[in-house]
């Protein structure tokens, strides 16, 4: 038997308004090398400056995952050659990041948490782009020099779900930050996976293996998946040592296997040392202050809703996974409506109808405030649970108040007992018959009676006062 061990290394794209060491814009909507400068195309005598903002950002993350800031560290040279890269290396943080050690927790699928340590999390460079045309290739500098901040995890994971999970809380954290838009197929969160076996109960690492540039969760794990089950067999056909080297390996997602790209270099062989026109970047206390000014986290938010709204862990956690869905959730709450109804409506109606149609709650037609107003209507015995699914499907087609598509569709609720019994009566008149054999004990025919009404009063009779009344008038 063998133990799989992950460790990951995560490039986030932070959301600065200009490249790391250069006033360049980060945008990459324009020509290509338009938004180049001397700096990022590394002409002679060109210097780099830090970006103050992306230092704060990183700092944040620091912050956000009980890691070790550090108020002093430094920039080091990487060195390779790549087209894509002028300087012939990059600037990266080895020796001293500005983020060392910290923790993540994770949820399992048994209801447990597990603690995923950190190494570190260090500012660098990104390279530009290469495209090929036939036997030309070109490179389009405009990337080069955006603001990265990788972020390495210790080898604390020991399946592909544990690193999906471990993936997923990283990319909703650095969301709820606002330090990326962490679009992962535009490449603003792109992970290197780091996959070996040992047999079980041996405390040594097997060789590690690199799986470059992966940019999706369902990848991630079909890349994992594949990987250790080509180590087993290896392994187990007594060719361990032969068929897996440490290596550098891409993820062909058409045929969901890896494939050699390159030996795996050591440290060495990047020739790190500190970057001669770079200082040691030293932190101010008024960054350091707002580094630490950061919004509510999924963790606490988690812990909020089950100590404070009584919302179930599971659903909690569901509505926690996205910043976005979780803001969606508390604006239905200022309405007034339960956290409990609000859950069922925003997790079961609303996100069914919108998985439905292929949209993310950000494009959702109708806001917060107003499916709690829905939500509130049933409540206030306004309308029932069926009219408020219809008018939810309308709204998903067009922007109508509420109470209009109430009126329109006639679907206010009657509460009024009078025109509830008037109703009841007629229909006991009808059929004498069946009431008296529900009063000899047929009682399955009081949902006989129900139905009438409901179907008389066009829904419109509320089901709690039609049962009360019922049974009185039945007796």
């Amino acid at each position: 038997m063998f133990e799989t061990v992950i460790g990951l290394e995560v490039h986030v794209q932070l959301n600065t308004k200009t490249k790391l060491f250069c006033s360049c814009p980060t945008s990459f909507a324009h020509r290509q090398n338009a938004n180049t400068c001397p700096t990022c195309l590394a002409l002679p005598g060109a210097l780099p400056v830090v970006n103050r903002q992306a230092a704060i950002k990183a700092m944040r993350f620091g912050y956000a995952i009980n890691a070790r800031v550090n108020h002093h560290s430094i920039f080091d040279r990487k060195s390779y050659f790549y087209p894509d890269s002028p300087s012939a290396y990059q600037i990266t943080q080895m020796h001293k990041a500005i983020v060392q050690g910290g923790e993540l927790f994770i949820d399992l699928e048994d209801g447990s948490t597990k603690r995923i340590g950190m190494h570190q999390a260090h500012l660098e460079a990104d390279a530009g782009k290469n495209t090929h045309d036939g036997d030309i290739s070109k490179v389009d500098l405009n990337r080069a020099g955006t603001p990265l901040l990788e972020i390495v995890s210790a080898p604390d994971m020991r399946s592909s779900d544990e690193a999906v999970a471990y993936l997923k809380k990283l990319h909703s954290i650095v969301r709820y930050l606002d330090i990326s838009n962490a679009n992962m197929q535009e490449g603003s969160f792109r992970c290197d996976v780091n996959v070996s076996i040992r047999p079980k109960g041996q405390e040594a690492f097997g060789t590690r293996v690199e799986i470059k540039n992966i940019n999706s969760f369902k990848f991630v794990a079909a890349a994992i998946a594949y990987e250790v089950e080509r180590q087993t067999e290896a392994y187990e056909d007594g060719v361990y040592e032969s068929e897996v080297v440490q290596e550098t390996r891409l993820f062909d997602v058409n045929k969901g296997v890896t494939k050699s790209m390159r030996g795996k270099e050591e440290a060495a062989d990047y020739r790190y040392f500190p970057d001669p026109d770079l200082r040691e970047l030293i932190v101010s206390d008024e960054m350091i202050e707002e580094a630490k000014q950061m919004p509510e986290l999924p963790d606490a938010k988690v812990e909020r809703y089950i100590q404070e709204l009584g919302v179930k862990r599971y659903d909690a956690l569901v509505i926690c996974s996205t910043k976005e869905l979780a803001y969606f959730f508390e604006e239905m709450l200022t309405s007034n409506a339960s956290p409990k109804n609000c859950v069922t409506w925003l997790t079961t109606e609303l996100l069914g109808r919108l998985n439905k149609a292929s949209l993310s709650i950000e494009q959702s037609p109708l806001s917060g405030a107003k499916l709690g107003e829905l939500v509130s209507k049933i409540e206030n015995n306004e309308i029932n649970g069926k009219g408020a699914k219809d008018i939810l499907d309308r709204l998903m087609e067009e922007d109508s108040s509420i109470d209009a598509l109430i009126e329109s569709m006639g679907l206010r609720q009657v509460n009024d007992d009078g025109a509830i019994l008037a109703i009841i009566d007629d229909i006991i008149a009808q059929n004498q018959d069946k009431a008296q054999e529900y009063r000899e004990g047929k009682e399955k025919l009081f949902g006989f009676f129900v139905g009438q009404v409901m179907k008389i009063s066009g829904g419109s009779a509320n089901p709690a006062k039609v049962n009360e009344l019922l049974k009185k008038k039945l007796g």
